[in-house]
């Protein structure tokens, strides 16, 4: 669940990242200034306000202060929906957005290419520290030891993952430390009323600030993730994820930016729900059940239906709790990826590859180009 509720978070960082993370153009009330502590006393407004460190501000003004002209604070919103510039600031998300894709798909490619070409050097390795391995005596209670029983243990797609669950650990301890927190603000979480919009996009899928939140994606990460990864293999999934993460982003700016509804978002569910998203259009009879009521199972098919409407129903009357808007983007990206994008991009990799493979072998010069095409 992208999350888009930021008001435990805003309880921390101080009057300077409240102004820079708030939403929908709206001043913060007078009772919630006098809980936080930081009112200040009232002093004529300048004739010209510089703009705060989230850009350029739309606020919404009482029909008084329209008529003082006074101007409004600059908080954390950009021109009118309605404005060419709101959308032309998209711009440079959408070139971010097919560049990035473009990248992850072209080094999943040559990750696979290395991948095949160092396989049989790994056996033998594998064949000598396995011979070691017997040779040298046991250890009672070796810590290492446990620990690779348990690597072993895991399937491939676990394997995969673990990567993603240890950085978005991270990155949530990370907002813990206070005088992070302007920057986390500013950087891992996606807001299209944001001077940095790109970035953003792509780590903000990482950003988590409650446990529960955090805890919750990453189970449905777990969950899904041997299904997905034994479809794909893990170069194609960890592709597909990351790009998952920027697309959903994207369709969250645009839906935000199409209804006004301006502010910050963080959370991997745009990502995790194209993952979920392409098993279940891929697998549509398998049988689900939630965690707390294991004894309700429903097909995946009609799983992936429910979610769709209900953020369809969430973008449309406005729910502002979860950012319907990368939910909504993110399946939708699962759904066409395995219907069409498979075929259309996976599959025609080819060509990079075999370019890949003239630069590394130097155009096949000294007879190894061509036994390493067979690779």
């Amino acid at each position: 669940m992208a999350w888009r509720n930021c008001s435990v978070l805003l309880r921390l960082t101080g009057e300077d990242t409240l102004r820079s993370s708030v939403r929908d153009g709206s001043r913060w009330p007078h009772s919630l200034q006098q809980r936080c502590s930081f009112r200040k006393a009232t002093r004529k407004p300048e004739p010209k306000k510089v703009e705060e460190e989230l850009g350029p501000a739309h606020t919404e003004l009482s029909e008084a202060a329209a008529h003082r002209r006074s101007p409004a604070p600059h908080l954390d919103q950009q021109a009118p929906p309605s404005s060419p510039r709101a959308f032309g600031r998209l711009l440079r998300p959408f070139v971010f957005t097919v560049g990035f894709t473009g990248c992850s798909f072209g080094s999943a490619a040559i990750w696979q290419y290395e991948s095949l070409k160092s396989r049989v050097q790994s056996y033998f390795d594998e064949i000598r520290a396995d011979w070691l391995e017997r040779v040298r005596p046991q250890k009672r209670g070796d810590v290492r030891k446990e620990i690779n029983q348990w690597w072993n243990s895991l399937s491939e797609g676990q394997k995969t993952v673990t990567g993603i669950i240890a950085a978005n650990a991270i990155v949530f301890c990370c907002w813990r430390v206070p005088s992070l927190q302007r920057f986390m603000i500013r950087y891992f979480t996606a807001n299209p009323a944001s001077r940095t919009l790109c970035s953003p996009m792509l780590l903000s899928t990482f950003s988590h600030f409650s446990f529960f939140h955090m805890a919750a994606n990453m189970y449905v990460l777990w969950s899904f993730s041997t299904s997905a990864v034994s479809m794909l293999g893990r170069e194609q999934f960890m592709a597909v994820y990351l790009s998952a993460g920027v697309v959903s982003t994207f369709v969250s700016y645009v839906c935000k930016t199409a209804t006004g509804r301006f502010g910050p978002s963080l959370g991997a569910s745009g990502a995790i729900m194209t993952v979920l998203a392409a098993v279940c259009t891929k697998m549509p009879e398998a049988k689900l059940a939630i965690i707390f009521f294991p004894m309700f199972t429903f097909t995946a098919a009609n799983a992936l239906k429910a979610i769709v409407a209900m953020d369809t129903a969430g973008l449309v009357l406005g729910w502002r709790f979860f950012d319907h808007g990368a939910h909504l983007g993110g399946a939708l990206f699962g759904i066409w990826y395995i219907l069409f994008g498979h075929e259309l991009i996976w599959k025609n990799r080819e060509p990079f590859v075999k370019l890949w493979h003239e630069l590394r072998t130097g155009g096949g010069r000294g007879g190894g180009g061509d036994r390493g095409g067979s690779v």
